[in-house]
């Protein structure tokens, strides 16, 4: 748990998953990242899943919802998930339930960020998982996750987002929006058309979610860009800029998918990035 001016961040987890090291660093070579995030058998690297709830004094936010429990044996077993501990477990130990969230922000509709959003009740219907919140979605987004490309098609789980339309708990944005005082979405591409991240300020102090803009703290370096990435040097041109004015004004950093660090401010050096991390 960390303050920010009035406000509290509660770092959660939904266990870990695993994705190729290749495809996860791009044109990086693999002697270079390898130490830090060194591969399994099947060139693999562990991932964190770090979904964010933001105490505000007055509304609980929940960015991102992870992974979710909806995974067959085979998919277990190529994503290697582990959740331990769940979304849930996670939010039980700082003594929150689902009903006490308000908002939940999906960053965009992966099944690694959004596979949270719903669960399946007792007949097997599935259902938001957080009953009294709603749903903000870039509308970009959720028209990409609706008809997605062959490309794209493996990321989106259209049962993932759906009942929130059905719920009535959808809220579809455009652009950059502030939803609640001090909780600003921010509209990047790269990673995919329609990615938002959370930049949230409260007294003077600055933190910013950063999504799959710069998903581990191995990705702080410029040309170190997944090849998943959509668009990789708008990728480029965005981590420049934010990187630039985190280092200068000192913005808390939150990294979602790094299985070690979870926060820490940047300086930008001539020899490049060096992170100070914190400890939650």
């Amino acid at each position: 748990m960390v303050d920010l001016g009035r406000m509290r961040l509660y770092p959660l987890s939904d266990g870990f998953f695993r994705l190729d090291g290749g495809a996860m660093f791009g044109i990086v070579p693999k002697a270079l990242w390898e130490k830090d995030f060194p591969p399994d058998g099947r060139n693999r690297i562990l991932l964190g899943v770090r979904p964010l709830l933001i105490d505000t004094g007055r509304e609980l936010i929940l960015v991102d919802t992870g992974i979710g429990d909806r995974w067959d044996e085979k998919a277990r077993s190529i994503y290697g998930i582990e959740r331990n501990p769940t979304l849930f477990q996670s939010l039980s130990s700082y003594g929150f339930e689902a009903g006490d969230v308000n908002v939940v922000i999906n960053t965009h509709l992966h099944f690694d960020h959004a596979g949270g959003n719903v669960v399946m009740d007792e007949v097997g219907r599935l259902r938001p998982a957080f009953p009294k919140a709603r749903y903000v979605i870039q509308a970009g987004e959720w028209r990409e996750a609706l008809c997605p490309n062959e490309r794209t098609r493996g990321s989106y789980r259209k049962e993932d987002f759906l009942p929130l339309k059905e719920s009535g708990q959808l809220e579809l944005i455009d652009g950059d929006r502030e939803i609640v005082e001090g909780i600003h979405l921010m509209r990047v591409s790269g990673h995919n058309r329609y990615m938002q991240l959370v930049r949230i300020e409260s007294e003077g102090r600055v933190a910013l979610f950063l999504s799959d803009l710069v998903p581990t703290s191995g990705h702080l370096r410029y040309p170190y860009i997944a090849a998943y990435d959509l668009y990789p040097l708008e990728t480029l041109r965005y981590k420049r800029e934010i990187l630039k004015e985190a280092s200068e004004e000192r913005w808390l950093l939150i990294f979602e998918h790094d299985p070690k660090v979870s926060m820490g401010y940047v300086r930008i050096t001539d020899e490049g990035p060096y992170l100070e991390t914190v400890e939650v």
